[in-house]
C-alpha cells in the first residue's frame, strides 16, 4: 500500500517503450502519476538516444501533454468550474418558509425537553430554598445560549461541507484536505470534482501543513480519528433508541396524576409510533403554548425568578448544594437534548433557516417555558416531580396533553430518521455493513428508510421501557449519548479550524477551551451516573462502534489484499489480444474496488469460462468524501491495455448522499453512451497530437535552438491546450472547439479515423449481444501466520458480517438473470 500511496502523491512520471500492435501513432506523452500503474502500455515517439540530444523548449513543449481525458463523459471537464455548489440565493421567504419546517423535524427533541428536566433535576436536589430553584434555572438558561446558541448557531453550522452537516460531513472535510482515509483509493482525478474543492489555507498557516503531514504520515492518528468518528455515529444511534423512550413515556406521564392507577409501563408501543400529516404546525403549536403557559406562570406565581439571569445563582447553587449540585448536572444538560441536529439535519435545510428559527422561536419559548416553571416552583415547590403538568392551567390539561404527547411522536420521528442518515452515510464511507435503503421520496434524497434499523430500534426502545419503567433512568442513560456527541463534534470543528479554516490559532483553542471544558464538566456528571442506566448508551455505542469497526478493518485488509494480487500488465500482454481464450460478441461488466490495474478475480473468470466477451469493462462503485458528486463528473474512464484488447475502466464516483435509484438498463445506457464519447474524444486526441508532432518534426529540421528562441507567428496558436479538459494550475478549463480552431488546419484530420469507425462498430455488435455482469463471490480469511485476535476478527466476526448483509448483486442493482459469479478467496 506505501507503493501505491507514492504513487498517488508522485507528481509526474514520463513513460517510454513501444507502440503495440493497435495502439494507434507512436507518441511521447506526461501523464500523471496516478497512471504510472500501467493500465495503458507506455508508448514513445523517439529512440533513447534522440531523447538525450534535445530539440528546444518549443519541442519540448509540443511533447509534453498534460493528463489525459480521463473522464467519459466529456462535459465533466468542460464545466468543472461552472457547476460548484455554491450557496443558492433563497429569498427571504423561502427562509422564512424553511425556518418554519425546521420545527417539525429539527426542534422537535430540545422542543420537548420541558417535559422531564427540571423533574430530573429537582430528583438529586431537594427544593429548600429560592437559591435551589434559582440556580437550577440559572443553570439551565446559560446551557442554552453558551452550547446550542453559541457554539452551533454561530460556529458549528458554518464548519458544513458544501451544505451538510453531522459527524461525516465534518470527516469528509477533513479526508478532502489530508490523506487520512483509511480506504487507498483516493485519485487525483477525483480532486477535479467541482465539490471536492476546498477553500485551503494560505502558505503562510505553516502549522495547518504540519497537522496534515503528521496526519497523513502516522497511522495510529488514522485510527483514532476514525474511531472518534465511529463513536460519534454510535452515539447518535444510541440517541435514536433513547428518544423515543423518554420523549412518549415524559409526555403520557401526565396521565398518572389525571387518571387514576395509570402506569407508564404499558405505552411501549408508543415509543417508535410514526406521524403521518405535516409536522411544522403541531411544533408551532407546541412552542407557542410553552411559550404562553411560560408567560402566564411568570404572571400569576413569581416574575422575580428573571433575576436568574445573573450567574452568581450557579455559584449559590453550588455553593449550597455541592456533589448534589454537580450530580444535577446530569439533568441540566437534557434541557439541550437534540442540539446535534441542528447540525446533523443541515443537508435537509440551510444555515440561515435552522439559525432563524432557534434565535427567534425555539430559544425564547424554552426560556419563558423554563422560567415559568421555576415561578410555579417558587410558590409550589412540593410539585417538583409532575412539574410541566402542574404548571399547566387545569382547564387547558387535556389540550396541552394531546400537543405533547403529539410534539414527543414527532422529536422520537425525528431521531429515527438522523439514525438512518447516520447508517447510510456510515455505509457509502465504508463503516457499516450494506442493507437495504428504501428511498421513500422521489423528491428528496435524505429521505430514506432502513428496515433492519427500524426494526431494531423498535425492539431496543421496547427493551429500554419495559427495563427501566422511569424517565429518570432513562434521562440518566440520554445524557451521556448526547455529551459523547457534542464532544465528538467540539474535536472534530477543532481540527477544521487548524487544518482548512484560516482561523486564528487563539481563536482555534479557545473554541475547545471554553465549550469542550463546559462539556467535559457534564461529561463527568452524566458519567456518575453509569450504575443507575448510565451503561446502556455505553454498551449501545460499544457494540455500533465493534460493528462498525470490524467492518472497515475487514473491508481495508481485503481491499489491500485485492491490489497485491492484481494481474500484471506484462502478463496481459503475453495473452495476446485474444486473452488465451475466445472472444464472443457482447459486452463484460465485471464489478470490483479497485481503481488501478486488472482484478485478480478476471484471471478466475479467463479460467472458469470458455470463452469471454469482446468488450470487457471493469467497474468501480466508489464513494468519495463529498456529498453529491455532479452526474455530468460521477464517471472515469479509461483504456486498459492495447486497443484490439478492446478493455476499459469505468470508475463511477458517488457522494455519501447520493442515490443509486439507475436500473440496470439506464446504467448500461449511460454507460454505453459515455464509452462512445470516450473514443471519439481519444481519436480526436490523438489526432491533434500526431498533427503537432509532424510539425515539430519539421521545425526540428531548420533549427531547433533558433525556432525556440524566434519570433513566430503561430506561436501564440501553439499555445492552446493539446486536449479538450486539460487544466493548467492557473489557467481556467479551455472549449474544445475553440481549441481545435485556434490550430493550424494541417494538423487537423479532415476524415474520421478508421480505427475509430472499426471500434465503434464492434462496439455497437457487442451492445447488440447483450450484457453479463461479472461477480466475485469473495471470502475473506486471515492467514495462518496471523495472531489470535486478528483470526477471531476476519474469520469469524467478519465473516459473519458479510454474511448476513446485503449480497452484491442486490447492493449493485444488477439483474440476477444476466450474472456470472466465481468464488475466491482472499488472504489478508
Amino acid at each position: 500500500m506505501e507503493e501505491e500511496d507514492r504513487i498517488e502523491e508522485s507528481s509526474r512520471v514520463r513513460l517510454r517503450g513501444r507502440t503495440f500492435s493497435g495502439g494507434g501513432v507512436n507518441e511521447s506523452r506526461w501523464v500523471d502519476g496516478s497512471e504510472v500503474d500501467s493500465e495503458s502500455p507506455p508508448l514513445s515517439l523517439f529512440d533513447d538516444n534522440e531523447a538525450k540530444e534535445g530539440y528546444g523548449s518549443l519541442r519540448r513543449r509540443l511533447v509534453k501533454k498534460p493528463k489525459r481525458v480521463d473522464s467519459f463523459d466529456v462535459e465533466a471537464m468542460e464545466i468543472a468550474g461552472a457547476h460548484g455548489h455554491h450557496p443558492k440565493d433563497i429569498s427571504t421567504w423561502r427562509t422564512l418558509a424553511l425556518a418554519f419546517q425546521t420545527l417539525g423535524v429539527v426542534y422537535g427533541d430540545m422542543g420537548t425537553s420541558p417535559l422531564y428536566v427540571f423533574s430530573d433535576v429537582f430528583s438529586k436536589v431537594k427544593i429548600e430554598s429560592e437559591v435551589d430553584i434559582l440556580g437550577a434555572l440559572s443553570l439551565v438558561m446559560y446551557t442554552i445560549a453558551l452550547l446550542p446558541l453559541v457554539k452551533y448557531v454561530f460556529v458549528v453550522l458554518k464548519a458544513n461541507d458544501n451544505g451538510e452537516g453531522g459527524t461525516f460531513a465534518l470527516y469528509s472535510l477533513i479526508c478532502r484536505y489530508a490523506k487520512v482515509n483509511m480506504l487507498p483509493n483516493r485519485q487525483p482525478a477525483d480532486e477535479q470534482i467541482s465539490s471536492f474543492r476546498l477553500k485551503l489555507p494560505t502558505p503562510e498557516l505553516e502549522r495547518a501543513l504540519s497537522i496534515k503531514e503528521t496526519l497523513e504520515r502516522r497511522s495510529s492518528l488514522k485510527t483514532l480519528l476514525l474511531l472518534l468518528v465511529l463513536m460519534g455515529t454510535s452515539m447518535v444511534i444510541g440517541d435514536g433508541i433513547l428518544t423515543p423512550a423518554i420523549s412518549v413515556m415524559s409526555a403520557v406521564s401526565g396521565l398518572q396524576g389525571a387518571v387514576k392507577g395509570f402506569d407508564t409501563s404499558g405505552i411501549q408501543q408508543f415509543g417508535t409510533s410514526k406521524v403521518g400529516f405535516s409536522f411544522a404546525p403541531a411544533l408551532a403549536l407546541w412552542f407557542f403554548s410553552l411559550g404562553s403557559i411560560g408567560i402566564y406562570n411568570l404572571v400569576k406565581y413569581d416574575i422575580t425568578v428573571i433575576k436568574a439571569v445573573n450567574p452568581a445563582y450557579i455559584y449559590f447553587f453550588f455553593k449550597k448544594n455541592s456533589k448534589d449540585a454537580w450530580s444535577a448536572l446530569g439533568g441540566c444538560i437534557l434541557c439541550i437534548t437534540g442540539a446535534e441536529a441542528m447540525f446533523a439535519d443541515l443537508g435537509h435545510f440551510s444555515v440561515p433557516a435552522i439559525q432563524i428559527a432557534f434565535t427567534f422561536v425555539v430559544f425564547p419559548c424554552l426560556l419563558l417555558a423554563y422560567m415559568g416553571q421555576a415561578a410555579f416552583l417558587m410558590k409550589y415547590p412540593e410539585s417538583s416531580d409532575r412539574i410541566f403538568y402542574d404548571s399547566v392551567p387545569e382547564s387547558l390539561f387535556w389540550p396541552v396533553f394531546v400537543i405533547a404527547t403529539l410534539a414527543a411522536m414527532i422529536a422520537s420521528q425525528a431521531m429515527i430518521s438522523a439514525t438512518f442518515s447516520c447508517v447510510k452515510q456510515s455505509m457509502a464511507l465504508g463503516c457499516f455493513p450494506r442493507m437495504k435503503i428504501i428511498h421513500t421520496s422521489r423528491k428528496l434524497m435524505g429521505q430514506i428508510y432502513i428496515p433492519v434499523i427500524n426494526w431494531f430500534l423498535m425492539i431496543m426502545c421496547v427493551v429500554v421501557v419495559s427495563i427501566f419503567r422511569s424517565t429518570t433512568d432513562i434521562a440518566n442513560a440520554y445524557g451521556i449519548a448526547e455529551v459523547g456527541v457534542m464532544l465528538v463534534t467540539t474535536t472534530l470543528v477543532t481540527l477544521v479550524m487548524l487544518l482548512i479554516w484560516q482561523t486564528n490559532l487563539f481563536m482555534a483553542l479557545c473554541f475547545p477551551l471554553v465549550f469542550g471544558s463546559i462539556e467535559l464538566i457534564y461529561f463527568s456528571a452524566v458519567l456518575s451516573k453509569v450504575l443507575e442506566g448510565g451503561w446502556l448508551p455505553l454498551v449501545f455505542a460499544s457494540f455500533f462502534l465493534s460493528v462498525m469497526y470490524i467492518w472497515n478493518y475487514g473491508s481495508v485488509l481485503k481491499y489491500q489484499s485485492e491490489v497485491r494480487e492484481k494481474i500484471s500488465m506484462d502478463f496481459m500482454l503475453e495473452l495476446g489480444s485474444t486473452l488465451g481464450t475466445v472472444r464472443t460478441p457482447g459486452i463484460g461488466l465485471l464489478y470490483n474496488e479497485l481503481v488501478h490495474g486488472i482484478p485478480s478475480i478476471f484471471g478466475q473468470f479467463l479460467l472458469s469460462l470458455p470463452a469471454i466477451h469482446s468488450t470487457i469493462v471493469f467497474v468501480c462503485i466508489k464513494y468519495v468524501p463529498i456529498p453529491v458528486v455532479p452526474q455530468e463528473e460521477r464517471f472515469l474512464f479509461r483504456r486498459v491495455c492495447p486497443k484490439d484488447y478492446h478493455m476499459f475502466r469505468c470508475i463511477a464516483r458517488y457522494g455519501y448522499k447520493d442515490i443509486r435509484k439507475e436500473d440496470h438498463h439506464a446504467f448500461e445506457q449511460l454507460l454505453v453512451q459515455s464509452l462512445e464519447n470516450f473514443l471519439r474524444k481519444e481519436a480526436q486526441e490523438l489526432a491533434l497530437e500526431s498533427g503537432l508532432q509532424e510539425m515539430d518534426l519539421d521545425s526540428v529540421s531548420v533549427s531547433s535552438r533558433d525556432y525556440s528562441t524566434r519570433d513566430v507567428p503561430d506561436n501564440e496558436e501553439l499555445k492552446v491546450p493539446l486536449m479538450l479538459g486539460t487544466r493548467s494550475e492557473e489557467a481556467e478549463t479551455s472549449n474544445s472547439e475553440a481549441a481545435s480552431a485556434a490550430l493550424p488546419s494541417s494538423i487537423m484530420s479532415s476524415e474520421i479515423d478508421p480505427s475509430l469507425e472499426y471500434e465503434l462498430s464492434a462496439l455497437q455488435e457487442a451492445i447488440d449481444s447483450g450484457f453479463t455482469y461479472f461477480l466475485a463471490h469473495g471470502d475473506v480469511r486471515a492467514k495462518k501466520n496471523s495472531f489470535f485476535l486478528k483470526k477471531l476478527v476476519i474469520n469469524y466476526l467478519y465473516a459473519f458480517l458479510r454474511r448476513n448483509c446485503r449480497a452484491g448483486a442486490a447492493n449493485m442493482s444488477v439483474p440476477h438473470m444476466n450474472i456470472l459469479q466465481v468464488g475466491m478467496t482472499y488472504m489478508v
